[in-house]
C-alpha cells in the first residue's frame, strides 16, 4: 500500500492538491538530533526553478507534527506535514474521459472506480516524493548517528542519451517535449553486513523502494546490465587487502545480497515526463472514439532534475531499515570481528566488538 520498512517504518500521505502531504516515520530511534532546518539541504534540492522543471512553486516548509521534543526525536511516531499552496487544479477537469498517454489516471480510474483525485495526479503524483526526502533526512542522521559519517553523493550522469544535460534538457523544453535521464548514486563508508539473503537482500530492499519513485524504469547496481556482456574474469572483484577491498568494485559494494564494506554504487533510470505539451492522439472514453489530446497544466521536462535527490534519500530509508535489522537480529553485533584472528582490522564491519 502506502507503508516501506519494517523496523525503520514510511508511510506516505496525501495528494498533489489536496490540504498538503507528509510522512509517518514509524521506528525512528529516540534521541536523534532533528529540527527544520536539517531538512533544508536536500528540499532545496527538490525544489523547482531550474530550467526544465515545473513553473509550480511551493515553499516546502516542513512542520514537525509529532515525535520531536526538545530538538530530538521521542521514539514516538515522527509526523511531518508539508502544506499545499500553488495549486491550478481547473488544468486536470479532462483527464476522466481523456486520460493523459502515459500517466497513471487510467488505472486510477479503473482501480478506485472512478472516486480517485485526478487534479495533479492526486496521490500518484511526484509531489509526493516530498515526504520521500524529508523520511530520507532522518534516515541518514539515524545512519551518521549510529555508523558515523556514511557519505551519499547523487549526480546525474545523462539526460536523453547525452552527458551535456544541460543542453538536453533545453532543446527538449524548447520543442515542448521530454527527455529521460540516468541518475547514480554512490555510498561510500558504510559497513558490511547489511541485508539478507534472497528477499531481502540489499539489492531488493533497495530496488523496492526505488521503483516507488514515479518515472523510475530501470535499477542497477555496480556494472549492472554491462556484466550481461562480460565474462567472469571481468566482472568478477578480485580483494585486494584484508579489510575486504576490491580492485573494480563491479559488484556495486554487494555481495550475496549483502553489503561488502565497499562503496554502493547504483543507478537509475528515469522515463521523460509523460506530460509533455506537444499535441498527442489518444482515445476519448466518454465519447468513444479517438481524439487529439493537448496538456495543459506545469510540468517538469526531465524529471531526474528534481528527483535525484528523491532517488538518494530512497536509497537512505532502506538502508537505515536494514541497519535497524541487522542490529536487531544478527547474534554477531557484540562480537569481535571475524578477521580479528588474523590481527586485521576491518573498520568497515558491521560486526564491532563492544569491548
Amino acid at each position: 500500500m502506502n507503508s516501506f520498512g519494517t523496523l525503520f517504518k514510511v508511510e506516505i500521505f496525501g495528494e498533489s492538491h489536496g490540504v498538503g502531504v507528509g510522512v509517518v516515520l514509524d521506528g525512528c530511534p529516540a534521541g536523534i538530533v532533528l529540527q527544520k532546518e536539517d531538512f533544508e539541504e536536500d528540499l532545496a534540492r527538490r525544489r523547482s526553478g531550474a530550467l526544465g522543471t515545473t513553473p509550480r512553486s511551493e515553499k516546502d516548509a516542513p512542520t514537525l507534527v509529532s515525535g520531536v521534543y526538545r530538538g530530538k526525536t521521542t521514539g514516538a511516531p515522527l509526523c511531518i506535514y508539508f502544506a499545499n499552496e500553488n495549486i491550478h487544479s481547473a488544468d486536470y477537469g479532462d483527464f476522466q474521459a481523456v486520460p493523459r498517454p502515459g500517466h497513471a489516471d487510467f488505472v486510477a480510474q479503473i482501480k478506485y472506480g472512478g472516486f480517485a483525485d485526478m487534479r495533479g495526479s492526486g496521490h500518484f503524483s511526484g509531489r509526493l516524493t516530498l515526504g520521500l526526502v524529508a523520511a530520507g533526512v532522518v534516515a541518514k542522521k539515524v545512519l551518521q548517528a549510529e555508523l558515523g559519517k556514511v557519505k551519499f553523493c547523487t549526480r546525474i550522469t545523462e539526460a536523453g542519451g547525452q552527458q551535456d544535460v544541460a543542453a538536453a534538457v533545453a532543446a527538449a523544453t524548447a520543442d515542448g517535449d521530454s527527455v529521460g535521464a540516468v541518475v547514480e548514486t554512490c555510498v561510500s563508508t558504510l559497513p558490511a553486513g547489511l541485508g539478507q539473503p534472497f528477499f531481502d537482500s540489499c539489492e531488493s530492499t533497495i530496488a523496492h523502494i526505488l521503483f516507488s519513485i514515479p518515472g523510475i524504469r530501470g535499477v542497477e547496481f555496480g556494472d549492472g546490465f554491462a556484466a550481461a556482456r562480460m565474462r567472469g574474469q571481468q566482472h568478477n572483484d578480485p580483494f585486494v587487502d584484508a579489510a575486504g577491498h576490491t580492485a573494480k568494485n563491479g559488484a556495486g559494494g554487494i555481495n550475496g545480497g549483502i553489503t561488502n564494506g565497499n562503496d554502493l554504487v547504483l543507478r537509475v533510470a528515469f522515463k521523460p515526463t509523460s506530460s509533455i505539451f506537444k499535441p498527442q492522439e489518444t482515445f476519448d472514453f466518454v465519447q468513444n472514439k479517438p481524439t487529439t489530446l493537448q496538456i495543459r497544466g506545469r510540468h517538469d521536462a526531465c524529471i531526474a532534475l528534481r528527483g535525484a535527490v528523491v532517488v538518494e534519500d530512497a536509497v537512505a530509508i532502506a538502508l537505515a531499515d536494514l541497519f535497524l535489522l541487522a542490529r536487531a537480529t544478527s547474534p554477531f553485533l557484540t562480537q569481535p570481528e571475524p578477521l580479528s584472528q588474523t590481527g586485521a582490522e576491518n573498520s568497515n564491519s558491521l560486526f564491532r566488538s563492544s569491548t
